[in-house]
């Protein structure tokens, strides 16, 4: 029997996190699940998937403090030995005009979607170089391609996340390490939640598809590239966006 596989999602107590874990355990691999607010449904979930017969942890963390990042990461490697695959998933969302962003809100946009996802990476990669094998996916968004109206600070972030795959893929490239980012569309997630039925409705008609995503779509994507499929892919950007942004 081969070796069990073992990957860290951040912000995987709901929406595409959540999913990506879930699939992630239906394939036998362990799952470590990073959360920050929704602490009682990353154990929820937890408990459900470990009656797939896979070890499944919660690690309540902070992706904006690189301290918290840092304990999440060991007590991860202490718990599974091995990090495999990590999922830089983490995010919150926002609109609101550019002439109403404040230094604070600017600093959080940036330091849960962009700073999280340096963190993280940085936490991981001395275990996947010293194996010279390893897995690293980031989330960015459709908006960070192209740009959304009232989502600068969204956008600004997600562009970055990017960038930073890109560039990064190329310096760990040599120890047989793949970076590669899922930029999803308009996915009906709760960070959605807030649009209305009429706005969604709009939304979906845009979109080639005429549908939103489903968090279920996004997870298909980042198993692709987590999976041996997806061993010759490295720098890419992966967009199930529904063909909006092509």
């Amino acid at each position: 029997m081969s070796e069990r596989r073992n990957v860290l999602i951040t912000g995987a107590s709901r929406g595409i996190g959540a999913a990506a874990a879930r699939l992630f355990a239906q394939k036998g691999w362990g799952v470590g699940i990073g959360c920050h607010t929704a602490r009682d449904r990353a154990q929820e979930l937890a408990q459900q998937l470990r009656q797939l017969g896979v070890p499944v942890q919660v690690y309540p963390c902070d992706v904006a403090r690189q301290e918290e990042v840092q304990a999440m990461t060991a007590a991860f490697l202490r718990d599974f030995g091995t990090l495999d695959v990590l999922v830089c998933n983490a995010g919150i969302a926002r609109q609101e005009l550019f002439t109403d962003i404040t230094q604070a809100s600017w600093r959080e946009m940036l330091g849960v979607n962009l700073d999280g996802v340096f963190y993280c990476c940085q936490a991981a990669l001395p275990g996947m170089i010293h194996r010279k094998q390893g897995k690293i996916i980031t989330l960015s968004s459709m908006w960070g391609q192209v740009g959304g109206s009232c989502e600068v600070a969204y956008s600004a972030a997600k562009a970055g996340v990017i960038g930073l795959t890109k560039a990064l893929a190329q310096e760990v490239g040599p120890s047989g390490i793949t970076v590669n980012c899922v930029a999803p569309g308009v996915i009906e997630t709760e960070m959605n939640s807030q649009l209305s039925p009429q706005t969604k409705a709009e939304l979906a008609e845009e979109t080639p598809l005429q549908r939103l995503g489903t968090p279920e779509d996004v997870a298909q994507t980042i198993w692709f590239l987590a999976s041996p499929a997806g061993d010759f892919f490295t720098g890419q950007v992966l967009a199930p966006n529904g063909g909006w942004v092509i």
